[in-house]
């Protein structure tokens, strides 16, 4: 049993923000000069081999990563995150980084909204309200009506809504899977479509290209492992806020490296996007607080269990 140590997890979680950020900006670069899909199929690879060896690692070996009931679901959860992956990388080409982060960042809203329909979940009136706080926020972002409206930003949007399904669906099958065999067949199954797709748009990297294609599987492999560590040492609803900071590290890599433009319209829509996804993940984990508090006051304690009536006779102190 690893020790909780809630402050370590941030600061895991913090580093995991910096790595994927650097990360974005290396596949911005990559995606600029290649195409998407040979991009992700070698970083996803990269990432299968790691998969692998951790998987290897555990107790039970790749057999007991594999084990799963659902292999259909499992499999399409795979292959939907590969697929985000892509639309997410075009539209760091298209939008930029700044743009592509701010309107992704309201995926966390769409798990809330969609968590009803798919797990059967409640919602109640409050996350609704900051629902609708964060898709103003969108609007502001987009300005439709105010200036012409540039199709290329609906690719984040349809980015996060893919990965909100993504995370539910993840969701889903922990009811009978393991963190460990979901994460095998996301590396597993991911590289599998991305090879059957990616392979017909090969195209020959310079050397130095390949340097920066060696950095991007790191990226990918080491900001995989500290999400890992800091899910494994302080809880999911502690350190999932601080996964918004990859916003504001990859929108400067954006700005500082790429040219990007910071517009008035995108630092407020992005501001009440956070905003709202940041009461969702409160409201979530106050609610998951209060349920486990009114789960233990049903189970009767040991002490109410063995307790004598008040009318029997009970044994003094001293007595052995």
């Amino acid at each position: 049993m690893i020790e909780q140590n809630t402050r370590k997890g941030i600061f895991l979680m913090i580093a995991t923000t910096i790595v994927f950020a650097i990360q974005d900006g290396i596949s911005r670069h990559l995606a600029g000069e290649y195409n998407v899909m040979m991009v992700v199929m070698i970083r996803y690879w990269f990432f299968a081999a790691f998969v692998i060896a951790i998987s290897a690692r555990k107790a039970g070996g790749l057999k007991a990563a594999a084990a799963t009931n659902q292999p259909f679901l499992q499999a399409f959860r795979g292959v939907l995150l590969a697929a985000e992956v892509c639309v997410a990388v075009l539209s760091f080409t298209l939008l930029g980084l700044v743009e592509s982060h701010a309107i992704f960042a309201c995926y966390p809203l769409l798990v809330a909204a969609l968590s009803g329909p798919i797990l059967g979940e409640k919602v109640g009136w409050r996350r609704w309200a900051a629902i609708g706080t964060g898709f103003i926020g969108i609007l502001i972002i987009l300005e439709p009506g105010v200036t012409v409206f540039a199709i290329e930003a609906l690719i984040p949007l349809a980015s996060a809504l893919m990965f909100a399904v993504y995370g539910l669906l993840t969701r889903y099958v922990s009811r009978q899977d393991s963190a460990a065999t979901s994460f095998f067949w996301t590396g597993i199954t991911g590289a599998i479509f991305m090879t059957a797709v990616g392979i017909w748009f090969w195209e020959a990297m310079a050397p130095t290209d390949w340097i920066w294609m060696g950095f991007l599987c790191m990226t990918g492999a080491l900001g995989h492992y500290l999400l890992i560590r800091a899910y494994e040492v302080a809880e999911a609803s502690a350190v999932q806020p601080f996964a918004y900071l990859q916003m504001p590290f990859s929108s400067i890599i954006g700005i500082l490296i790429f040219g990007d433009v910071l517009r008035e319209n995108v630092a407020l829509g992005a501001g009440l996007v956070v905003a709202a996804g940041l009461f969702t993940l409160f409201r979530a984990r106050a609610k998951e607080k209060a349920e486990q508090i009114n789960a233990v006051a049903a189970v009767p304690t040991n002490a109410d269990a063995v307790t004598p009536p008040s009318d029997a006779p009970r044994k003094s102190e001293g007595s052995p």
